[in-house]
């Protein structure tokens, strides 16, 4: 165990990727200008409903323009600036016009971040009831355009879109991501990288770790020793993970997610998994004696003093910054593996904490171990157990709690693809790309009906992880697999066809420069 937090990630080297990179611009430039059409359905994650129409599609040129107002002005730009580098064509965004246009519509009558797109010959149209449908539906766009369109330099090439309509939107409300900055830390930018990624396969949620016994990763101004202490340099997994967020960091970061109609949800994980903020602070131990700080990858051995007063002044300051500046509705307090938190004072905790959450107009989010409180009601349960059932968080649904799916055998990321995987981890197991995409998120638990499930998550932990290519090669493609379960409907769920969807967007992958894992279970093109 001493020299995992010296774990790297191997990836394939840089000439590699680089060479693979030129094969495929070489490729490109000698084949013919025309290449088949894309079909409809050849997108992730599936849609809902697609009815392909005969004859041409919409083919773009120089004098396409986008069409756009109001709130879906900013969506449009965002669409323009995805097209044009490889395109090479102004596509300047107008509030209309009679020339050939992209047209993307604000209405009524559509679901929650659902979309209808018509291509035809003489146009396309766009058209939502949120702007957030809309880029969900431009993410579908981009997708049946080939590769080569988003590239640096503009491609000599006729752009056509399919002829037809796809009608489509999400299974469940809620699909996410987290990423552990705890044990690792990651820089803004690396974040923001991340979400670009993300908001490409309708992602709409990233949970961000921000604190644990190797670390504390977000400045909290009533308690600033948090940070100067648990953020230093030599914190984290291995001693390699220095650094923090600072609140204009963090609001930042909020912003550039909401851009991207992503929200922030912070988690302060409690009232174990505490070591680093004790170290900043020895009044929060029961014993008023610093521990000593820990950069191993042990879990269980901290717990925040239950029965001292300041305490939950602690807990409360934390979770009023905090909520100061998310603007999304959650706020994820962890609860999990508090193996040395009495139940009776994990309880007691809980009924004082969770409140707090809601004092400060939040929801209440947490580990599915939180289920065991009463005062857990209504709150939103991560489930990220490997067993069929569970009592306690049938009890809190049964309250009125709704459940995030993480099941740690199917969706945790930092798990090997294989025994030979470099870095990652292997208590759940290994999880390959189809053990990632294969199973019912409404069948998980069996004591917990659909109705109460208010979504899936993929965690991304980051003891062996130090950079974005890292993250890189433990999320992609798996996170892809997790955000088709989230979106698309029971009935496209189907191996064959999302292995060959998956397999055609390596170039797009390729070409922005993300390592992905090559799983042997796909054909990559």
């Amino acid at each position: 165990m001493g020299t995992v937090g010296r774990v790297r990630l191997i990836r394939p080297a840089v000439a590699l990727v680089t060479a693979l990179s030129l094969i495929t611009v070489t490729a490109s430039a000698s084949r013919p200008p025309e290449r088949p059409v894309i079909a409809l359905t050849d997108v992730l994650p599936a849609v809902a409903e697609a009815s392909p129409a005969p004859g041409d599609g919409f083919r773009l040129t120089s004098g396409t323009v986008i069409t756009a107002s109001g709130a879906a002005a900013p969506v449009a730009g965002r669409l323009a600036e995805a097209l044009r580098p490889g395109t090479g064509f102004p596509l300047p965004v107008v509030a209309d016009s009679g020339a050939r246009a992209i047209a993307l519509v604000l209405e009524p009558g559509h679901p929650d971040e659902g979309y209808r797109l018509d291509i035809g010959p003489a146009g396309v149209t766009l058209r939502a009831t949120r702007p957030a449908g809309l880029f969900a539906g431009v993410q579908t766009l981009r997708q049946l355009l080939p590769p080569e369109i988003e590239s640096d330099a503009p491609q000599r090439r006729r752009w056509v879109l399919p002829a037809g309509t796809i009608v489509d939107a999400p299974r469940y409300a809620y699909r996410g991501a987290m990423l552990d900055l705890a044990r690792h830390f990651h820089e803004p930018a690396e974040i923001r990288r991340y979400l670009d990624q993300l908001s490409r396969f309708k992602i709409n949620h990233l949970h961000l770790h921000l604190s644990d016994d190797q670390g504390w990763r977000i400045r909290i101004d009533s308690w600033p020793k948090l940070t100067e202490v648990g953020g230093a340099p030599g914190t984290g997994v291995g001693g390699a993970g220095g650094g923090f967020l600072t609140k204009d960091d963090y609001r930042e970061l909020v912003r550039y997610a909401a851009d991207r109609f992503i929200t922030i949800v912070p988690e302060i994980d409690m009232p174990g998994h505490v070591n680093a903020a004790q170290v900043a602070y020895p009044e929060l131990t029961c014993d008023g004696v610093a521990p000593r700080p820990r950069t191993d990858m042990r879990v269980g051995y901290s717990s925040l003093c239950v029965s001292a007063d300041v305490t939950y002044r602690f807990a409360e300051d934390v979770i009023r910054e905090l909520a100061e500046m998310t603007p999304g509705p959650y706020l994820h307090v962890g609860g999990d593996e508090a193996m040395s938190t009495p139940h009776g004072s994990y309880l007691t905790f809980q009924k004082r904490v969770l409140p707090l959450v809601r004092k400060y107009g939040k929801i209440p989010y947490g580990w599915h171990e939180i289920a065991q409180s009463p005062s857990a009601a209504g709150a939103v349960i991560q489930f990220w157990g490997r067993e069929r059932n569970s009592p306690s968080v049938a009890t809190a649904v049964a309250a009125g709690s709704r459940v995030v799916l993480s099941p740690a055998n199917r969706s945790y990321l930092d798990m090997k693809y294989d025994m030979l995987t470099p870095g990652g981890l292997a208590w759940a197991g290994y999880i390959e790309v189809r053990t990632a995409y294969d199973w019912d998120p409404a069948r998980l638990l069996s004591d917990v009906p659909e109705s109460a499930i208010l979504g899936v998550e993929a965690p991304l932990w980051s003891e062996t992880l130090r950079d974005s290519g890292d993250i890189d090669f433990l999320a992609f493609p798996r996170l892809v697999a997790i955000a088709e379960l989230g979106w698309s409907p029971r009935a496209a769920h189907d191996w064959s066809s999302f292995r060959a969807r998956l397999g055609a967007y390596g170039p797009r992958w390729i070409r922005d420069g993300v390592g992905f894992h090559r799983s042997p279970q796909i054909n990559w093109s």
